[in-house]
């Protein structure tokens, strides 16, 4: 494999895992409610199940899973549970009272934070086709090791990034302070967006 054909590999991965989505948006709105230290837990939560579904595709279980309609049904109905717990979580935060600090207003712990990124993650069923298209489709299958080792640990190292920039700049101060002004605003945008999310797991075609 050259360069050029990695860098394009790396492009699209990037372009795709910085596109709003479940993981992103959980990480951008831990950051503005409980700061930094609590989305960076989240986000290796969530790096941490991204690199699962990766090593398994690697390994080829990502083809066996996509094979078995039963495992991704499971993980679809779970995933969207999931989801749809969040949405009502937030729904709940934009009708509670606010508080008009500069701190974060909701400090979570940092296990139950990666707990909430590696679930999100893992009951995502689209993770497990995305990584087995990377491995199926993008790298041959007769692909030699090194190919896959060096893809599989570009695009993880990819989405490290990606999900730890969104705790980052999500936890800044202006971005915490502008969240204190529209909190309410956010909450249900987030609520919206996370049950959108759990529908459309619902209601896509997986195979």
């Amino acid at each position: 494999m050259t360069f050029i054909e990695l860098a394009v590999i790396l492009g699209f991965w990037l372009v795709a895992l910085a596109s709003p989505g479940p993981a992103t948006l959980a990480i951008a709105g831990t950051a503005m409610v409980s700061g930094r230290r609590s989305a960076l837990s989240l986000a290796a939560g969530v790096a941490t199940g991204s690199a699962a579904w990766g090593l398994a595709a690697a390994l080829g279980l990502g083809t066996v899973m996509i094979a078995n309609a039963w495992v991704l049904e499971t993980l679809r109905y779970v995933g969207a549970a999931y989801l749809f717990w969040l949405a009502v979580k937030s729904l709940r935060s934009a009708f509670q009272p606010r508080t008009r600090t500069a701190q974060p207003i909701r400090i979570q712990s940092t296990k139950a934070a990666y707990t909430k990124g590696l679930m999100i993650h893992l009951t995502n069923p689209k993770a497990v086709l995305f990584w087995g298209a990377l491995f199926a489709v993008v790298i041959s299958p007769t692909a030699p090791m090194r190919d896959i080792i060096v893809v599989g640990l570009s695009c993880a190292a990819v989405s490290t990034f990606v999900f730890f920039s969104y705790a980052v700049v999500f936890s800044t101060e202006r971005a915490m302070n502008i969240y204190l002004k529209l909190g309410r605003w956010f909450d249900g945008a987030f609520a919206m967006l996370f049950g959108a999310a759990s529908l459309k797991i619902l209601t896509t075609k997986l195979a």
